[in-house]
C-alpha cells in the first residue's frame, strides 16, 4: 500500500508540472483560437535566460546572496519575456488579425524555430545548472501509519506548490476580471470582440505576457530538475495530450489532465511494465490522448462547438 501511495503521489506531483506547461497553449488558445507550437521554445528560451542571469548578475553587481541574485535574474528574465511577447504581438500577430486559423498556427511554428535560434545565439547552447535553492533531498512521511513512512521528493512538492498557486491565480484571472472575460470572447470571435469595442492587440499582448510568466515558472522548474537543455522543447509534445484530455479551452482541464496523465504514467510504468517489457511511460499519454480524440475530441472539459448554417 506505501508503495502503490508514494507512486500515485509522484504521479500527481509530475502532473501538475505538466500541467504547468499546457497552461501556456491553454492561454495562447484561449485568446487567439490558435494552438501555439512555440510554447515548448517559449519554456528553453525562458530557462536560458534564467539560467545564464543568475549566472552573469552576481559577476555584474558583486552580489553574494544566492536568493537576491535568483529574485533579480527572475525578474529581468520576466522582462524580457514581456520584451518577446510585445515583439511577437507588434511583428508578427499584428499584421495576422482575423487571418484563418492555419496561417497562425504557421506563424507560431516560425516563432518556436525563431526563439529556439536566438536563445542558442545569446546564451549558447551547453547544458546549464539551475539552482533556484529548491531542496533536493527526499522525506519521509506518515511514518505512525507506514512502516517506514512515504518517501516524498521535497523539490517535487514544492514544484507541484507553486504550479497549483499558479494555476489558481490563473483561473481567478479568467472567471473575475474584465480582461479575463475579454480574451474568452476575443477567443470566441475576433470580429465580432472588435466591433463591441475589445482592443484585440492589447489583448493578445497581455496574454503572450501571460504565457510568458507561465513559460518561465515551469522553465525554472523543470531546468531546475532536469538541467537547462534543448530537450526542454519537447516538454511541449509531453503536455499536447494533457490539453486533449482537458479541453483546449479549460484552464481547470488543463489541472485535471496533468494530473491523470502524470499518475497514468506512473501506474502504467510501473504495475504493468513488468508485464509488456516497460516503456509505457513513454506512450501511455498519447495512446489515451488518441481514445479521446475518437471518443470525445473537445476533452473532458472542453466546449462542444456546434455550426449551424
Amino acid at each position: 500500500m506505501a508503495f502503490f501511495l508514494e507512486t500515485l503521489l509522484g504521479g500527481l506531483m509530475v502532473g501538475m508540472l505538466y500541467s504547468l506547461v499546457a497552461l501556456g497553449f491553454v492561454l495562447i488558445y484561449k485568446a487567439s483560437g490558435v494552438f501555439n507550437f512555440a510554447q515548448g521554445a517559449m519554456v528553453l528560451f525562458a530557462a536560458l535566460a534564467m539560467a545564464r542571469l543568475s549566472e552573469w548578475i552576481p559577476q555584474w553587481t558583486g552580489i553574494d546572496n544566492k536568493w537576491l541574485g535568483n529574485i533579480l535574474a527572475f525578474a529581468v528574465a520576466g522582462l524580457l519575456m514581456f520584451a518577446v511577447a510585445w515583439l511577437i504581438e507588434r511583428l508578427v500577430l499584428r499584421h495576422l488579425v482575423n487571418q484563418e486559423a492555419a496561417t497562425l498556427l504557421m506563424a507560431t511554428l516560425g516563432i518556436a524555430y525563431f526563439l529556439d535560434g536566438l536563445g542558442q545565439t545569446i546564451f549558447g547552447s551547453n547544458v546549464y545548472n539551475l539552482d533556484i535553492g529548491m531542496p533536493k533531498d527526499p522525506i519521509f512521511v506518515f511514518d505512525s501509519v507506514f512502516p517506514g513512512g512515504l518517501l516524498i521528493n521535497k523539490e517535487d512538492l514544492i514544484a507541484a506548490a507553486i504550479a497549483t498557486g499558479l494555476v489558481a491565480l490563473l483561473s481567478l484571472f479568467f472567471q473575475k476580471t474584465a480582461t479575463g472575460r475579454a480574451l474568452r470572447a476575443v477567443a470566441d470571435d475576433h470580429q465580432a470582440a472588435q466591433s463591441i469595442g475589445i482592443p484585440l492587440n492589447r489583448i493578445w499582448v497581455i496574454v503572450w505576457c501571460v504565457a510568458g510568466v507561465v513559460a518561465l515558472v515551469a522553465g525554472m522548474i523543470w531546468g531546475s530538475k532536469l538541467g537547462v537543455q534543448f530537450s526542454l522543447t519537447t516538454l511541449a509534445l509531453r503536455a499536447l495530450p494533457v490539453v486533449i484530455l482537458g479541453g483546449l479551452t479549460s484552464v481547470p482541464g488543463a489541472i485535471i489532465g496533468g494530473l491523470i496523465i502524470g499518475v497514468g504514467e506512473k501506474l502504467s510504468e510501473v504495475f504493468l511494465g513488468p508485464y509488456v517489457g516497460g516503456g509505457i511511460e513513454i506512450w501511455f499519454a498519447y495512446v489515451l490522448a488518441l481514445v479521446f480524440l475518437l471518443f470525445r475530441p473537445q476533452g473532458l472539459f472542453g466546449e462542444k462547438i456546434i455550426d449551424r448554417v
